[in-house]
C-alpha cells in the first residue's frame, strides 16, 4: 500500500468524523421550538375527520375559513398539553377561536379530559391514526398553528402555549392576521 493510500485511509474517516461533530455541535444551539414547516403560506391540507364528541359528524378543511384561529394539537398522554390547557381555556374565554385536534389518542380519555379540565375548543377534531398530523408535519404534541381567515397556515409553534409565547410571538402575528 502506498503512502498516499494510507494517508487517504486515515484522512477520510477523520474528515467525516469532524463534519459529523460540527453538525451535532450546531444542533446543541438550535431552538427545538423553531421547527420550520414547509406548510407555512400553504392551505391546511385536505382532510375529513370525526368530531371528538359526535363520531357521526365529519369536519373538513373548510372549518379553517372565515376568521383567524389557532389549531392546537394535543393528547391526553402529553404532560405538556396538560400544562398548557389552563392557558388555552383563558385564551378561549378572551374570545380566541381555537380548533383542537386530539392526536393519536383514546376518544373516551380525551372526552373525559375536556369534561374535567374545561374545553377551550370551538371545534374538536379526532385524529386517532395521526394522518392529519402527518400531513401537517406534527412531531408530537403540543403544537399550535396560526391559521388566517383564508385557511392558510401562517405560523407553527412547537411546545406549550403560555403567557410568554402568546404575548411575545403568537399574539402579534394573530393581530396581523385580523
Amino acid at each position: 500500500m502506498s503512502k498516499k493510500q494510507r494517508l487517504l485511509i486515515f484522512l477520510v474517516p477523520l474528515v467525516l468524523f469532524l463534519v459529523a461533530c460540527i453538525f451535532l455541535f450546531k444542533g446543541l444551539f438550535s431552538d427545538p421550538t423553531k421547527l420550520e414547516s414547509a406548510l407555512i403560506g400553504q392551505p391546511v391540507p385536505a382532510f375529513t375527520l370525526q368530531d371528538i364528541y359526535q363520531p357521526e359528524k365529519q369536519h373538513d378543511a373548510s372549518i379553517f375559513k372565515g376568521k383567524p384561529m389557532l389549531l392546537n394539537v394535543w393528547a391526553t398522554w402529553c404532560p405538556t398539553c396538560y400544562a398548557e390547557h389552563t392557558y388555552l381555556n383563558k385564551l378561549a374565554a378572551e374570545g380566541i377561536f381555537i380548533v383542537g385536534m386530539n392526536y393519536k389518542d383514546d376518544r373516551k380519555k380525551a372526552i373525559r379530559w375536556l369534561n374535567e379540565l374545561g374545553d377551550p375548543y370551538q371545534i374538536s377534531l379526532f385524529d386517532k391514526d395521526g394522518m392529519l398530523g402527518l400531513d401537517l408535519g406534527v412531531y408530537g404534541a403540543p403544537e399550535t398553528y396560526l391559521i388566517d381567515s383564508q385557511g392558510i397556515i401562517r405560523y407553527r409553534h412547537v411546545g406549550d402555549v403560555n403567557d410568554q409565547v402568546w404575548n411575545n410571538t403568537l399574539l402579534p402575528l394573530f393581530k396581523e392576521m385580523k
